[in-house]
């Protein structure tokens, strides 16, 4: 029996969880750009509070994750939803006056003020990992959302992502990735999952060719990738100045 396709995901961004997409690294059952797997497993209970819609509104708006990544915080009656570039929106509940949590999975999201009365930033915790998003306005949020809509709608690969996929498979193989092409926080992934990675390329042998599949709805590039032994698919994601922002290789049938 042929063994599930896993997806390692080597990026500050993004690992789908049944509806939603996350900032997390890690291991995951899809992909950035809009294929979904099952909610994660475990993901922790928390106690909820009644908050006035008053509050509520405070936190509506757009956030700035990355680039190209915008966390659009929107307000449905008594409930705040949370919204990735590129992705359905998934419920956030209330613990304090300040502090929400998802049910999909084990993560929570802390709005800032400063001052008191104004909402200036978020930060989403999730691993350990703590990931500051500041607050843009409409127009900021349209103009990201319309450069990943054009990139989706001409489905060209960005400049260089080819060369950043072989780079990338490269690196792994020879046990030598280059850390210094990749944004600080992807070569902290591919650092801790370098074991992983290399586990899984194995057995597929040497690359023989590499062939762009098209662009997903968060502006990743997708490669099908032949080797001696089976296939992979590499997506990536460049950010403006060319350096590799997220990388999420995928091994199996």
């Amino acid at each position: 029996m042929n063994a599930p396709r896993t997806w390692l995901l080597l990026a500050r961004l993004a690992c789908a969880l049944g509806a939603l997409t996350l900032l997390l690294i890690g291991v995951a059952r899809a992909d950035p750009n809009g294929a979904t797997g099952p909610a994660a497993a475990g993901a922790a209970e928390h106690a909820q509070i009644e908050l006035p819609v008053a509050i509520l509104e405070r936190y509506t708006g757009y956030y700035q994750i990355a680039d190209r990544l915008v966390l659009t915080i929107t307000r449905q009656g008594q409930q705040l939803l949370a919204q990735l570039t590129g992705q359905p929106a998934a419920e956030i509940y209330p613990e304090t006056a300040a502090s929400f949590v998802y049910k999909v999975v084990n993560a929570r999201i802390d709005f800032i003020p400063d001052p008191p009365a104004q909402i200036t930033a978020l930060v989403l915790h999730q691993r350990g990992t703590d990931h500051v998003a500041q607050r843009i306005d409409a127009a900021q949020a349209q103009q990201i959302q319309a450069a990943v809509a054009n990139r989706v709608q001409d489905q060209s690969p960005a400049p260089g992502s080819e060369q950043a996929a072989r780079q990338m498979l490269a690196g792994v193989a020879a046990d030598a990735p280059d850390y210094a092409a990749m944004t600080p926080e992807l070569a902290l992934a591919t650092r801790q999952q370098l074991p992983q990675l290399r586990a899984s390329l194995a057995a597929l042998g040497a690359v023989q060719s590499i062939k762009f599949e098209g662009v997903g709805n968060q502006g990743w590039d997708l490669y099908l990738v032949r080797h001696e032994h089976g296939s992979s698919q590499v997506r990536i994601l460049m950010n403006p100045n060319g350096i590799i922002a997220g990388a999420l290789i995928s091994a199996g049938p």
